[in-house]
């Protein structure tokens, strides 16, 4: 059995298919980088090349519709165990066949993918509800995340867009790398270390600027003004807002 290595890009999993055709050699599996495939099985350690995606990309573009194209993307965005391999096997098909694919979904790989873009797409849409941003003080609204999918380069163009006159982060604790605006471009960013909760997504108040505490009593206090006691109805709330999300919201901490 044959298994090849990549690094973890979607540009990497692309020259997987074009090593593939090129050398007449179609993996078992596709496994990232930092996973062992297993004992006595022969593997291919895949370098990502710009060019050879590129023309991966130029063959799908004339063999599916764009939205099929970036379905592939967002449901590599999934990082599920063994999307590599539905992936591959799917653009292999879509490459070969006379006519498109990407409505057959009596086939196995086509209805799998169309499930998990289904997932990836109503998790972002969770994200761009759910996010709650606080002001630092230095006039940066930062946002904490921790989505079950890498979901984040879906939602740049909403915040930018959203969000336009304020410079803001959104960061994904899970995947240590988050999106910066600086009122002009997006950019990706990292940091070392991060003070903050990993229990509420809070910063550290000494970091805050002074109105963004004043704004949270605020808030609690209208919250709890409106409320009903003998309407609060949990589960409801849980069918709406997945508890996952209850510790970065202001009114539940």
């Amino acid at each position: 059995m044959l298994y090849f290595i990549y690094d973890n890009t979607f540009e990497g999993l692309l020259t997987c298919v074009f090593e593939a055709f090129n050398r007449r050699e179609f993996p078992q599996d596709i496994v990232r980088k930092d996973i062992l495939p297993p004992l006595f099985t022969d593997s291919f350690r895949v370098i990502s090349d710009e060019a050879k995606s590129e023309r991966v990309l130029n063959v799908l573009r004339k063999k599916i519709s764009p939205s099929a194209l970036r379905m592939l993307f967002v449901d590599f965005l999934s990082e599920m165990d063994g999307v590599e391999i539905v992936l591959f096997r799917y653009i292999r098909k879509a490459v070969t066949a006379e006519k498109s694919i990407e409505m057959n979904f009596a086939d196995a790989d086509v209805l799998e993918l169309s499930k998990i873009y289904r997932k990836v797409v109503r998790e972002e849409e969770r994200v761009r509800q759910f996010v709650r941003f606080q002001k630092t003080a230095d006039n940066i609204f930062f946002a904490v995340i921790e989505p079950v999918y890498n979901v984040l380069p879906l939602s740049a163009n909403f915040f930018k867009t959203r969000y336009a006159d304020q410079q803001w982060i959104v960061y994904d604790i899970k995947r240590k790398y988050g999106l910066f605006y600086d009122l002009n471009t997006v950019e990706t960013v990292s940091f070392d270390s991060l003070d903050i909760s990993r229990i509420t997504g809070s910063i550290n108040p000494g970091k805050l600027d002074e109105s963004e505490l004043a704004f949270r009593n605020l808030w609690k206090d209208y919250l709890k003004a409106i409320t009903i006691r003998e309407r609060t109805n949990l589960k409801l709330q849980r069918q709406y807002m997945p508890v996952r999300f209850w510790k970065y919201l202001t009114e539940k901490n």
